[in-house]
């Protein structure tokens, strides 16, 4: 037995029934070699975190644009906190824990620059609108290393463009895992950030929340990912407990008022939504500016989506830097 075939022997002897294995993937876009050592699922979280995309996640924006301190979350940061309350489910529920982080670990690779601001940027002014799951899995499929992709199985893939709400629950109960990880990782989070920054008081958060979910960042996660376990095992599906659904519901309508509409969190929005279009504007009407890699995107996807995958993949402070060269008058200096 190699030791693949030795992990996919244990996956099949100490996982539930309702788990996915990995030696049972629906398999991938492309024929490609098995690993001897990994499982399919393990390979494509090797995959993700050796990707540019992942490495260019640390300098994009979360909830706060350019935050002073070193503290605040960065969408890097987040997609890691992601995956290890994942993992923590579904090692709980007896699922893939290796599915479940390496969904988690791709599920935001297409963000934009200035988090969702620069989405809903992206998204009023390209003609084929925008969408950050749908981009997170065109990066995995199409424009990581070169054009090629990263060939990743058909379970993750589905994953990372189904962990958004409102659209379409991912096929596998893994996915699923990874939709309630990001809404409980990012609303406490947020929390967390909002009171270092001063936006919120710990004592304006409604009493009711507090004292279900507890009244310290660890607390609230720790009571959420308990109810979702105790939710798997009762229900043998993926969600939270009546109770705790509604109560994250409310802790997400209280976040929508206090902070990610509040005007002092938000003040510099406008301005990356600005950096944005305005990037699009000049790139649609100047392709022969954009890298050579998104000039054969247009000619095979159309103007709109490579100016999209051009812009969706900068920085924030990339996406200022081109801003500044084409856009901010330099000043002469004699040498």
């Amino acid at each position: 037995m190699s030791v693949r075939e030795m992990l996919e022997q244990m996956e099949r002897e100490t996982l539930s029934p309702r788990a996915t294995l990995s030696a049972c993937s629906r398999g991938r876009m492309h024929p490609d070699d098995v690993c001897e050592m990994r499982t399919c699922f393990m390979r494509d979280r090797d995959r993700i975190i050796h990707s540019k995309a992942f490495r260019r996640l640390k300098h994009k924006t979360q909830v706060f644009i350019s935050p002073e301190g070193d503290h605040y979350r960065t969408r890097l940061t987040h997609t890691l906190e992601v995956s290890q309350i994942g993992r923590t489910v579904a090692r709980g529920l007896r699922l893939n824990e290796d599915l479940v982080e390496a969904i988690a670990l791709g599920h935001d690779l297409g963000h934009t620059p200035f988090g969702h601001a620069g989405e809903r940027a992206l998204d009023s002014v390209s003609d084929c609108g925008f969408r950050h799951n749908e981009q997170s899995l065109r990066v995995v499929e199409k424009l990581e290393k070169g054009g090629c992709g990263l060939n990743l199985t058909a379970e993750v893939r589905d994953g990372i463009v189904c962990h958004t709400s409102g659209g379409k629950r991912a096929d596998t109960l893994e996915g699923q895992i990874v939709h309630y990880a990001d809404r409980i990782a990012y609303i406490n989070h947020d929390i967390d950030d909002a009171l270092r920054a001063g936006i919120l008081r710990e004592e304006s958060i409604p009493a009711h929340l507090g004292e279900l979910l507890g009244r310290s960042h660890s607390a609230r996660i720790n009571s959420l990912v308990h109810s979702a376990i105790r939710y798997g095992e009762k229900e043998c599906a993926v969600g939270l407990e009546e109770e705790y659904a509604a109560a994250m519901e409310q802790l997400w309508e209280f976040m929508l008022h206090a902070v990610y509409k509040n005007p002092v969190a938000k003040g510099e929005e406008s301005k990356g939504m600005d950096i944005l279009k305005s990037l699009y504007e000049y790139f649609y009407k100047n392709a022969a500016q954009m890298p050579e890699e998104y000039r054969k995107t247009a000619e095979c996807d159309g103007l709109s989506r490579a100016v999209c995958d051009y812009i969706a993949g900068m920085t924030d402070r990339f996406a200022v830097a081109r801003f500044e060269d084409l856009f901010i008058p330099k000043f002469w200096s004699k040498i």
